[in-house]
């Protein structure tokens, strides 16, 4: 049954939001599992082709799906947004997707090595594990943003798959800072194409990231190179994992690790290259005022 909220609205007064998708939901869960079914299809087929199953699912059903269905005007009110937020339901269903992603990379990286595969189905596999981790990046946004210790741990478990782990501290305390300013790394400028801009962000926000949590260890009286740098924490995990792969299925998850990384990446710089495309604002007044790159033009933003 639909959870029915109830919140006083200064302007709409009393209102109540009932949730009716509520038990879809839980196909959220399970969406990190979608390259098992090529790998179910090619078991039962034979035919390596099969193998791309969740990207025919993902490029193709997927948008049918929500052409036919429709936009859905059942957002809830602003009143009621608190109550959806502490909901432990909505919390746990994003908690599960973590360990997940570490079954789907670990069960792709299990096939490539296993199976006798061509090389463009090596190539695909890895292509398709990587939008799965891209998928989990944005899970690992999610959870960053939340204030609790069990959910900032999770976000760094689950962008150690991708060997992300340096975004919750650029994201959170770099980019939201200095977004849309001339020293954004993940803000695109105006005339930048994507590729320009991924040669820029990558580096960057690892770079900014880096430096960001030096400085609140330093604060902390804390060596950088400690257990608290919650880089290393990260980064440690995907340590074990990627060499732990290596280890198990050999030189083959050598290209199949790079290229899953890769394409997990370039899903987030997509996305950040369009959000901000040409926005401008002024520097932030807490720090000093940098010169500002000429090629820079746009429309000021307060997001």
């Amino acid at each position: 049954m639909a959870q029915i909220y109830v919140a006083d609205d200064p302007q709409l007064g009393r209102v109540q939001y009932r949730d009716r998708k509520r038990v879809w939901w839980l196909l959220s869960v399970v969406y990190p599992l979608l390259p098992f079914t090529g790998m179910a299809l090619h078991a039962h087929t034979g035919a390596q082709i099969a193998l791309g199953l969740p990207l025919l699912i993902s490029y193709g059903l997927m948008p049918l799906l929500d052409y036919f269905i429709g936009e859905d005007e059942n957002n809830p009110p602003e009143a009621v947004v608190p109550q959806l937020e502490e909901d432990r339901y909505y919390r746990w269903l994003t908690w599960v997707t973590v360990p997940l992603h570490f079954v789907a990379l670990i069960g792709c990286a299990w096939w490539v090595g296993t199976q006798d595969l061509s090389w463009w189905a090596v190539l695909m596999m890895a292509y398709i594990a990587g939008t799965d981790s891209g998928l989990g990046i944005n899970t690992g946004h999610e959870l960053g943003h939340k204030y609790t210790r069990i959910e900032q741990w999770l976000a760094r478990l689950v962008l150690a798959v991708p060997a992300y782990g340096h975004f919750t501290v650029e994201h959170g305390r770099g980019h939201h800072r200095w977004v849309s300013t001339p020293e954004d790394h993940a803000s695109s400028r105006m005339g930048e194409n994507i590729y320009r801009f991924a040669l820029r962000e990558l580096p960057g926000g690892m770079r900014r990231a880096w430096q960001l949590e030096k400085e609140r260890l330093q604060k902390e009286g804390r060596s950088t190179w400690s257990v608290h740098n919650t880089l290393l924490q990260s980064y440690a995990i995907t340590a074990v994992l990627q060499l732990g792969l290596i280890a198990a299925f050999g030189w083959i998850m050598l290209p199949f690790l790079a290229i899953h990384n890769v394409v997990a990446w370039w899903q987030l710089t997509s996305a950040n290259y369009v959000e901000h495309y040409g926005l401008l604002r002024g520097a932030c007044p807490a720090e000093p005022t940098r010169r500002r790159s000429p090629t820079i033009r746009g429309t000021p933003t307060t997001s």
